[in-house]
């Protein structure tokens, strides 16, 4: 083999092993975006649903005393467990179809799951920016509403645990393709005690 064809060939192998890590990467149990996982399809597992839904463990709290300059070392506020969710709706309509209610039929099992049993839950609905910014508004109020009933009705998770909230179109996941299907989303979002 000269020198030619064998620089070629590793160039090769080594392209094909960036887009087989690449395929891999895309395949993940879960989509990021920003510092937000969307779960979607398959992925939506009760497995995959107890661990977003699960506040990390409290941190143990010492008294000490730290001292910084011009607000250097201050933290960022912890995020809070949540897991967003494909589940989709028809063009102006908060009626959930079948596959979301399938979805809905494995968070329901999540929420019943003893790891979850002392939290309660916002269900947030999200919008794309298309349309009126009032009337998304109140679509996703609707939606969040839909997937609360549905969790409440169906399946006897507890009123109480669970707080519709209609978010609007004002938190994109991605700003780049406005339209995208994970900008019309629902998010349930643990509220830690």
């Amino acid at each position: 083999m000269d020198a030619l064809s064998f620089n070629f060939s590793s160039s090769l192998r080594r392209t094909a092993g960036l887009v087989l890590v690449a395929a891999f990467a895309t395949s993940s149990w879960a989509q990021d975006i920003g510092d937000t996982r969307v779960l979607k399809g398959n992925k939506v597992t009760e497995a995959n649903l107890l661990d977003a839904l699960t506040p990390p463990p409290e941190p143990v709290v010492t008294r000490s005393l730290k001292v910084s300059r011009d607000g250097a070392g201050v933290s960022a506020p912890e995020r809070k467990a949540s897991a967003s969710l494909l589940i989709t709706f028809l063009t102006n309509s908060s009626e959930l179809t079948e596959s979301a209610k399938q979805q809905l039929d494995v968070v329901a099992g999540a929420l019943k799951n003893d790891r979850l049993a002392d939290y309660s839950f916002n269900v947030e609905g999200h919008a794309d920016p298309r349309g009126n910014p009032d009337a998304n508004m109140v679509l996703s109020q609707q939606r969040a509403e839909s997937v609360r009933d549905y969790l409440v009705t169906t399946h006897s998770i507890a009123a109480d645990r669970l707080k519709a909230e209609g978010k609007g179109d004002h938190d994109l996941l991605n700003r780049a393709v406005p339209a995208a299907p994970e900008n019309r989303r629902v998010t349930i979002v643990t509220n830690t005690k």
